[in-house]
């Protein structure tokens, strides 16, 4: 499992204390420190079944100041949170091909009963 991680986010910990719980093996992705790549992007929301703008924070101070009131293409909106990582919606645990938003982040259990 890879999960998609920022260390100062509560819900990125809870989620991954879970995960750990349940003797999960979990790769960390820094998205912060090392931004998704546009294809990287691409195949993820594949896995979510979601298009970009379904994962952007839209509590987030710089969307509220630059990107609220924009109407994107979903190709925009991966350029935008390629540029923009902070954006994204957090934590997200991909695992084979599906993925799950950990918000809550009991929701990341949904792939750890798949696996069993």
């Amino acid at each position: 499992m890879i999960i998609y991680y920022n260390p100062q986010c509560s819900k990125c910990r809870e989620a991954l204390d879970l995960l750990e719980q349940n003797a999960c093996n979990v790769t960390f992705r820094e998205y912060l420190k090392n931004p998704l790549s546009k294809e990287e992007l691409k195949e993820l929301l594949k896995k979510l079944g979601c298009k970009a703008v379904d994962i952007v924070r839209k509590s987030e101070p710089l969307y509220l100041e630059k990107f609220a009131d924009k109407k994107y293409s979903n190709a925009q909106w991966i350029n935008v949170l390629h540029k923009n990582p902070i954006l994204m919606e957090r934590p997200i645990v991909m695992d084979g091909e599906k993925a799950v938003v950990g918000r809550p982040p009991v929701l990341v259990l949904d792939l750890v009963k798949e696996k069993k």
